[in-house]
């Protein structure tokens, strides 16, 4: 399978399955990779220490912490956008978390900003 951006290099260094694993736990959000991570951080819990100290190693060289926006890969791929547009604009209405909406749904957190944009425009969104 072709993975997309990082999840590719992730693959690379912990496997494919790791890295379909976080696309999908994470997919769609920007996600924080420490030089060394904790037992209890996300990714080792997600995929086991072992790899997850090598996915945190590729993503920051070892130097420094590093932020990442984690593709949705092969986890973005949804038949139905209706249900999906709609799911997004009630929680925007809600006045949920971009990142809320995105893990919800399997928008990125871009998309589910300019969707917000595009909700204000129409007049659907008050200002207050």
């Amino acid at each position: 399978m072709r993975l997309p951006g990082i999840l590719s290099e992730i693959a690379d260094v912990a496997g494919e399955h790791a890295a379909i694993a976080i696309a999908q736990a994470r997919g769609g959000t920007q996600v924080y990779f420490p030089p060394v991570p904790a037992d209890d951080h996300w990714i080792c819990r997600l995929i086991g220490k072992a790899a997850a100290m090598r996915v945190c190693d590729q993503m920051t060289a070892g130097v420094g912490p590093r932020r990442v926006d984690v593709p949705l890969g092969p986890t973005g791929n949804v038949a139905d956008m209706t249900k999906k547009r709609a799911k997004v604009d009630r929680m925007i209405i809600a006045g949920r978390s971009e990142r809320d909406i995105a893990l919800a749904t399997g928008y990125t957190t871009r998309q589910v900003r300019r969707r917000r944009a595009n909700l204000r425009e129409d007049g659907q969104l008050s200002l207050f």
